[in-house]
């Protein structure tokens, strides 16, 4: 699929981060490609601003609810040209078959998606998957060419303990020479340097600088998050300057309100209002993926990809024009990428609940509660004196202990509940299908009535997001495997911000509601999580009783 390709030249300021130069050129493009770039007379001024197209690092297209299609579109107004993408969300849900339609559906665009093959799905035993990835599943994968690395080994337990399985995934990624993505959250020191000498060579979880910089004194090349929910530049933004060689930028999780609004962009722009030099900016915006992913996107060298971006100015900067492949996808603000029509593959099997189905039975203790903590994806562990009425447990919106609880989609079973701190609703409740890693049903409220309401919505819409109050529930379906919207991109965005903000009218004061509850069932993060077989302490990796004995 493509746009008319057509010989054309530019001129502008070309922005070389190779040669760390910027001077007054006119780059001429032939069939895609570039066929020169020629430094013009200095005296010559020039408005606009011509430099390589920004790649995300490391995201989930899924987590935009969109396909990888309909994700480009938006992308691309943003001067974003390229993405690593880890379909590791359609995997837990699809398996291979979900891994090999984003591959289909991403080549009916010219937007350059880098898929992975996700070595962690299930990402725990601890939990319901829709599908698994065997060791053959993975060398499958691993030997397509538009496979480029093998994706995060979240399973950094496995890699610590040498489990056969995990290690067996490792060698495979090394004979078929593809780099690895790490996922080793709070991981330093001899653990860090066990894990990055198996040959894992990125880590996109680090939350604090001091455990960036232990992790790059070892090795490890970190990716800078900034995400719906994930927000990490702060912390780190700092090895920007001081490590420039050793970071790239990603989004990891970018919900399609967020996308609208930017994307690396956003963070190209923080960065060079903190005053740090282009070059290095653009280096972890670009250049450093295309060399550690061995990416075929241009760098605006001649007989590069014709892959870039004109903007008009380096501060502050607007993205004027977005090319890929020497075609014009986004001009002004606007997206010239056209929707195109998807398949549905899914699997759902839960029925409707009842509100009888959530309730708790008090046995005399305390209760252990998930502390939810904004922008970021690990939670604390509270003990609290529960609320009870007629012998259950119920929620205290007083206090701010609201129900969660986790509905197995592939299987009609008993839905497990626990109790969480800091969403803030005091009515309501909401409830979503996209739920990491396993994509099982993830819902609070502030009582039963509204939680079923909501839970039921995403069962028969057989994937989806829901707020419910009383007797009104407002949807937005999800029918590509409970993950993405089908339709256009832009409106699935507009829904999904309605949502949002009824969400937040319930008095939830998360940045990002929904974003925050689709990881109140990642276990590889620690403290404390919920699965759809009960309440998961991150750290011992064991489950654990809601009430706590004595």
């Amino acid at each position: 699929m493509g746009l008319t390709m057509s010989n054309f030249k530019i001129e502008a300021n070309v922005v070389d981060i190779v040669g760390k130069l910027i001077f007054p050129g006119r780059v001429k493009v032939e069939n895609g490609k570039i066929k020169s770039v020629e430094r013009m007379s200095e005296k010559i001024l020039l408005d606009d601003y011509i430099m390589p197209g920004f790649i995300d690092a490391h995201v989930h297209i899924e987590s935009s609810m969109l396909p990888p299609s309909e994700f480009a579109r938006l992308a691309v107004v943003h001067g974003t040209v390229a993405t690593v993408s880890d379909p590791h969300e359609i995997a837990n849900v699809l398996g291979i078959e979900g891994v090999r339609y984003m591959l289909d559906n991403a080549e009916q665009t010219p937007f350059k998606f880098y898929f992975g093959a996700s070595p962690c799905v299930p990402a725990t035993p601890f939990e319901t998957a829709g599908a698994s990835l065997s060791t053959n599943d993975i060398r499958e994968l691993l030997s397509d060419d538009r496979i480029k690395y093998m994706s995060e080994m979240m399973n950094f337990p496995g890699v610590l303990n040498e489990f056969p399985d995990v290690m067996e995934k490792i060698v495979l990624a090394k004979e078929f020479g593809k780099p690895i993505d790490g996922h080793a959250p709070g991981l330093t020191e001899d653990a860090a340097q066990k894990y990055i000498s198996a040959g894992i060579s990125t880590d996109h979880e680090c939350f604090t600088l001091d455990e960036a910089i232990d992790k790059i004194y070892r090795g490890m090349k970190i990716l800078i998050r900034e995400g719906s929910a994930a927000k990490n530049f702060e912390a780190l933004h700092k090895l920007i300057e001081a490590r420039p060689e050793m970071v790239m930028l990603c989004s990891d999780d970018k919900h399609p309100d967020d996308l609208v609004l930017g994307h690396v962009n956003q963070v190209v722009n923080r960065a060079l209002d903190m005053g740090f030099d282009i070059f290095k900016v653009l280096r972890a915006a670009s250049l450093n993926a295309v060399n550690h992913y061995s990416l075929d996107v241009g760098l605006l060298q001649e007989g590069d990809s014709a892959d870039f971006i004109i903007c008009d100015g380096l501060k502050n900067m607007n993205i004027l024009k977005t090319y890929i492949n020497g075609e014009l996808v986004a001009e002004k603000g606007k997206t010239l990428l056209p929707t195109i029509m998807t398949d549905k593959p899914n699997y759902f099997n839960a029925t409707i609940k009842k509100p009888e189905d959530f309730s708790v039975k008090h046995n005399g203790g305390k209760i252990r509660v998930i502390e939810a903590i904004d922008g970021e994806l690990i939670t604390n562990q509270l003990v609290e004196d529960p609320k009870v009425a007629d012998g259950c447990i119920v929620p205290d919106t007083e206090r701010d202990i609201l129900k969660l609880s986790v509905i197995n989609r592939y299987e009609d079973k008993q839905p497990a509940v626990a109790f969480i701190k800091n969403f803030g609703l005091k009515k309501g409740a909401i409830a979503s299908s996209v739920g990491h890693d396993s994509h099982n049903i993830l819902a609070v409220g502030t009582n039963d009535d509204d939680l079923c309401a909501a839970v039921s919505a995403v069962i028969e819409n057989r994937g989806g997001m829901a707020v419910a109050e009383g007797t009104t529930v407002e949807t937005l379906p999800l029918p590509i495997a409970g993950l993405m919207n089908s339709g256009d991109g832009y409106e699935a965005a507009a829904k999904y911000s309605a949502l949002d903000k009824k969400a937040k009218a319930l008095g939830s004061g998360l940045h990002a509601p929904f974003m925050t509850l689709s990881f109140m069932a990642l276990l590889v993060i620690p403290f404390i999580k919920l699965s759809d077989k009960g309440l998961f302490d991150g750290e011992k990796f064991q489950f654990i009783d809601l009430e706590v004995a004595g």
